[in-house]
């Protein structure tokens, strides 16, 4: 396998159902303000149709601690993934509360990582990289520069997992996992037909793609 596939940015139960029929690793539902934000019931229902091969995610975007603390107990969250900039700290305050892992988003407006984000490769238990894209806290479509942060990716990496996100696509998602080596590719828009709502034939090949593994 070349690397784990997340579906993300999931509005309806038939297509969590068919991203754990495909393989999936990890479904991720949105609970950050944006065209793809459910609540935390719908959340409930949409991760349900999947089943329980999968691991469920949460994405936050600038939700109160309790807000997240609530969703993560309605909707039985895996992950709690924090997508608006977060600090050590932040990851701290979920880790207390929660016994699932903590994935924290650096969002990448140039060619290079923020320097000030060394310290979440070594607190998080992922990190994710995605494009910063002005308000918009991801399912934007905008792709890294993939080239340019590989040399920064290998210095700070560590042993923290790295899920890439951004513009990922069937028709991209190879090169990138040649360049960068994710452990896990993170698709949204790059699958869909409209904002939420996902096409099979995409997701087919998408996971086909980053994985080597037809189903």
């Amino acid at each position: 396998m070349l690397a784990k596939v997340k579906f993300c940015g999931m509005t309806r139960p038939e297509d969590a159902a068919l991203a754990a029929e495909i393989g999936a690793s990890y479904i991720g539902v949105v609970f950050a303000d944006g065209p793809r934000r459910v609540s935390p019931a719908q959340g409930r229902k949409i991760l349900d149709a999947a089943g329980t091969r999968v691991k469920r995610v949460g994405v936050f975007g600038t939700n109160e601690p309790e807000e997240i603390e609530r969703s993560v107990e309605e909707a039985h969250l895996d992950v709690v993934q924090l997508h608006a900039d977060p600090t050590t700290a932040d990851v701290a305050a979920i880790r207390d509360k929660f016994r699932g892992e903590v994935w924290a988003a650096i969002r990448i407006a140039g060619t290079h990582i923020p320097t000030n984000a060394e310290l979440l490769f070594d607190k998080a238990d992922a990190v994710v990289l995605d494009a910063r894209t002005g308000p918009r806290l991801g399912g934007t479509g905008h792709a890294l520069p993939w080239n340019d942060l590989a040399r920064d990716l290998a210095l700070d990496r560590g042993s923290c997992a790295v899920v890439l996100a951004g513009g990922l696509s069937p028709y991209n998602v190879v090169s990138a996992i040649r360049t960068l080596a994710p452990d896990i590719v993170d698709v949204s828009s790059g699958v869909e037909s409209a904002p939420g709502i996902k096409d099979p034939w995409l997701m087919r090949e998408f996971y086909a793609a980053a994985t080597g593994i037809h189903r």
